[in-house]
């Protein structure tokens, strides 16, 4: 069966996640001690243990949710399973990409930590803001965003009627209360920097500088790119496009729902998803309610799994 794996991004951490596979495999508890070696810190111990008030921040999140993400693929990897394409959510862009062999998994761990420093680095506590719109179109969105008189842009197109907005905290109010009077339901999200808009340009900046001394390997299989929902294989991705579009992801928006629209135009029939949560899977559903899905991050999902590799 056509299979998509979809790594998880940032928010879907939790104090414990990943324990359904380290507790079970003996290559997933390499991954997260080859993250340990990577990071020179207890990285492990903080997954497993928290606090989650540390595991939150943004330097620690995104190598945690990369690991957890990882060690799953390294149980599948060992089991001779090859999926048909990949993809990550924004972060999860990362673990796509080591899974597809574009990147070390330690060289990923380091950039994901530094990738967090740079984001919180870019823009002051305060500043910015973040909001997730329901029931309103991408259309409406764009022009509450356009009409805010300040920084405030469409962060990620995760699925029909389901968009997040970034920028200055004032002026994404601004957007929020247009929307709520257009009947949109608002979320406010949570969080340490407004990701995936213009603020964080130094941030791409320093990412750009990392990446650079990174070595990009071509790609084993498919991966769908964020930022231009692209389907890319080896004779599409050379080493320089993979970075370029991974700096230009920092600021740009994340076409989720582009990306899983277009999995699903190649023939995927399946989505299995990688890493804390099932959130890549909500988004899944309300394209196609009726695409088989599973997550590795639950135990019942994970054994059927198993039982079919198995087989």
């Amino acid at each position: 069966m056509r299979t998509a794996l979809l790594f998880a991004g940032q928010a879907t951490q939790y104090v414990g996640m990943g324990r359904v596979v380290l507790d079970r495999f003996p290559e997933a508890r390499a991954v997260f001690e080859a993250a340990d070696a990577a990071l020179e810190l207890p990285l492990t111990r903080l997954i497993l243990e928290g606090p989650a008030a540390e595991l939150d921040l943004t330097e620690n999140t995104q190598p945690a949710v990369l690991t957890v993400a990882c060690a799953a693929w390294r149980v599948l990897e060992v089991r001779g399973f090859r999926p048909t394409v990949v993809a990550g959510h924004s972060l999860g862009e990362y673990g796509a990409l080591v899974s597809a062999g574009a990147l070390d998994f330690a060289d990923a761990v380091r950039l994901c930590r530094l990738r967090g420093q740079f984001m919180q680095a870019a823009v002051a506590p305060g500043v910015g803001a973040m909001a997730a719109i329901q029931r309103a179109d991408d259309a409406a969105v764009a022009e509450a965003c356009a009409a805010a008189d300040g920084v405030c842009e469409p962060a990620a197109y995760n699925a029909p009627q389901l968009t997040v907005i970034s920028g200055e905290a004032g002026a994404v109010g601004r957007a929020i209360a247009r929307l709520e009077a257009q009947g949109a339901m608002v979320t406010p999200l949570t969080v340490s920097a407004p990701f995936h808009c213009r603020l964080l340009a130094p941030a791409a900046e320093r990412l750009a500088e990392a990446l650079a001394g990174v070595a990009v390997g071509p790609l084993a299989h498919p991966y769908v790119a964020n930022v231009d929902a692209a389907w890319l294989d080896a004779a599409d991705a050379d080493p320089a496009s993979i970075r370029d579009r991974l700096v230009r992801q920092v600021t740009g928006a994340v076409r989720w729902k582009e990306s899983l629209q277009s999995m699903l135009d190649h023939g995927i029939e399946r989505f299995w998803h990688l890493g804390p949560g099932r959130s890549n899977l909500t988004h899944v559903k309300r394209l196609a309610r009726k695409a088989p899905a599973a997550t590795l991050d639950e135990e019942a999902d994970l054994n059927g799994i198993l039982t079919e590799l198995g087989s």
